[in-house]
């Protein structure tokens, strides 16, 4: 495995592979830049089919956290942690400690917080082993996600339909987890019509339950006739195969690496679609997280999430000026602030 020629490397400073023999642990912690302050990203842990595709989306997760901070004007780096193997199945209090060891012995320069297959009490017990970690409250991150989330996608509809309010607006959530069920609340309440999938059946009835959404399978969410395509799941689902099916005039979810390849970045623009770029309409987590951490008071933490709608249309504009991507506007925003810094 070729780590200085993988197509997702980006000048990471530092790739650490972690195998621990007797909990099984399988690992990789990613640091990419540290420029702006120390690395920060959270733990994923699936059941990869190798690996290749469990780097690939260390490289490309890290590389997005440090984009995302510097978007978000907070004084981070970017880094991830990927565990190999079914949380599900694979998950023990051994792992996590070998996981939490290998976390410290990086010294400081990573602190690690939630991400897939990650749980508060997952984290507490990561925890006994180093003190680089966000739990308890500080964990708690889904609801500032969500209206990160919600504040881009009132910026895109403004910018793409011409709508002042979200009343009436078709939104389409891919996805039914803790962020997902936020950003359906502050939907359903501002009169959107919300239709949503899960793959799991008890997550969905909730959301039909407590806010009355619309459902269908996870194979037709993707493609609905709707005016927001809300993508809060795992990523690479814009590809190839997919964009050109998409009918939705609007992308905006909180899921990471939703495009597959950078390419379909243009691809989306192409098809007269708007994205958003996850990284930096996703990054109410990671300000909720270091608001906390720092003692910051809320008008702070609500001021910084309310940022997220103006960096959002700096990002359309930029697009739009130079005919290109979303992704790649962005890219060229957070490169700036980052090349100032250095």
């Amino acid at each position: 495995m070729s780590v200085f020629n993988h197509e997702e490397f980006s000048g990471h400073e530092q790739v650490v592979f972690v195998s621990d023999q007797s909990s099984g642990l399988k690992a990789i912690i990613a640091l990419h830049d540290t420029t702006l302050g120390i690395a920060a990203g959270g733990i994923r842990m699936r059941a990869y089919e190798d690996s290749e595709q469990a780097l690939a989306d260390v490289l490309r997760l890290s590389r997005g956290m440090t984009y995302k901070s510097a978007l978000a004007g907070l004084p981070l780096g970017g880094g991830k942690t990927v565990v190999i193997g079914d949380p599900a199945t694979a998950k023990t209090p051994e792992l996590l400690e070998a996981l939490g060891k290998a976390i410290d012995s990086l010294g400081g320069r990573y602190s690690a917080g939630e991400d897939v297959g990650m749980g508060d009490e997952d984290m507490e017990v990561i925890a006994r082993q180093t003190s680089y970690v966000a739990r308890g409250e500080a964990a708690d991150t889904a609801p500032d996600t969500a209206k990160g989330v919600y504040l881009a996608m009132q910026t895109a509809v403004r910018n793409k339909l011409s709508r002042d309010t979200m009343a009436g607006v078709q939104v389409a959530i891919q996805g039914m987890g803790k962020v997902a069920f936020h950003l359906a609340e502050l939907l359903v309440n501002d009169g959107a019509k919300v239709v949503a999938t899960d793959i799991d059946q008890a997550v969905l009835d909730r959301a039909v339950t407590e806010l009355g959404v619309e459902t269908v399978s996870p194979e037709e969410i993707t493609y609905l006739d709707v005016d927001v395509f809300a993508p809060c799941a795992l990523g690479a689902i814009l590809n190839n195969e997919s964009i050109p099916q998409i009918q939705a005039s609007i992308i905006c979810g909180a899921a990471n690496n939703q495009l597959a390849k950078p390419e379909h970045d243009q691809l989306l623009r192409e098809h007269d679609i708007l994205f958003m770029p996850d990284y930096a309409i996703n990054a109410g987590g990671i300000i909720s997280g270091a608001c906390r951490f720092a003692g910051l008071d809320d008008a702070t933490r609500e001021a910084m999430l309310a940022k997220i709608s103006t960096t959002s249309q700096q990002i359309i504009d930029l697009a739009d000026e130079q005919n290109i991507g979303t992704q790649l506007a962005a890219d060229q925003l957070a490169e700036q602030i980052i090349t100032a810094a250095k």
